[in-house]
């Protein structure tokens, strides 16, 4: 549930906030919104969890003395539901890019893609994107890639607890993912594709869950904005009447 506030030094206190992350925002697109809105509060306000500009969903961001416990939220399970376009790769894995190569999915079952979960579940290792915020030698992945440059990236350990097909219509399929921090949607999709000796790329991302926290719970960003807005504007102290 949404928490009420009756002043802006609470925020300063340290707070909690779930934030739906729109599409095309990135993370400190939203992080800045909202750190503008306590102006000219100077306050300290951070994500624990970055999101693609192109997914949407729960974004906590922790305000004043909150910050301290990023990391401790950072590291939660999280829950994601997407859609992934098979027949088609794309250097980024999502649609940043356009399509690099094309594949025939007229020979792929139902049964097949459903079987091939089951090797992404559990303890594996992926590819980051090359088009991702990584840093390496204190440059962003993406910067390099965008440049056509050699991308060097390394293995990351991470673990699914759980993915799932939830609709198939071909090229289409939907899907639901938990698991742990570090993990690359795009990469999970990507790779899915090419142990089916196909191609697959992210066309839809949505974060649902982080921890035991709930996009279903989370504020809309202007929502959120307007909202600590208003508790900087001077409170009307209204007269007393003289009454009859």
């Amino acid at each position: 549930m949404k928490n009420t506030y009756s002043k802006i030094e609470e925020f300063a206190e340290g707070q909690l906030l779930l934030v739906n992350k729109p599409y095309g925002w990135t993370s400190f697109d939203v992080v800045g919104k909202i750190r503008n809105s306590f102006k000219p509060l100077k306050l300290k306000v951070g994500h624990a969890g970055t999101l693609d500009p192109l997914a949407t969903g729960l974004l906590i961001i922790c305000t004043g003395k909150m910050t301290k416990q990023i990391d401790t939220f950072q590291a939660e399970e999280k829950e994601y539901t997407g859609t992934m376009v098979l027949g088609a790769t794309t250097p980024s894995y999502d649609m940043e890019t356009e399509p690099d190569n094309k594949f025939d999915t007229s020979q792929l079952t139902e049964q097949q893609l459903r079987n091939n979960c089951a090797q992404f579940t559990g303890d594996i290792q992926q590819y980051p994107p090359a088009h991702s915020a990584i840093k390496i030698d204190g440059e962003r992945l993406y910067e390099k890639a965008r440049r056509g440059e050699e991308v060097e990236r390394r293995l990351r350990a991470v673990t699914i607890g759980t993915f799932e097909l939830t609709r198939i219509e071909l090229p289409e399929v939907d899907f639901k993912v938990v698991c742990s921090k570090g993990t690359y949607i795009r990469s999970l999709v990507h790779d899915f594709g090419a142990t089916l000796s196909n191609g697959a790329y992210l066309s839809k991302l949505r974060r649902t869950r982080s921890g035991n926290y709930l996009v279903a719970d989370a504020w809309e960003v202007m929502e959120l904005v307007n909202t600590i807005r208003a508790l900087k504007e001077p409170k009307v102290q209204v007269a007393d009447g003289d009454g009859e």
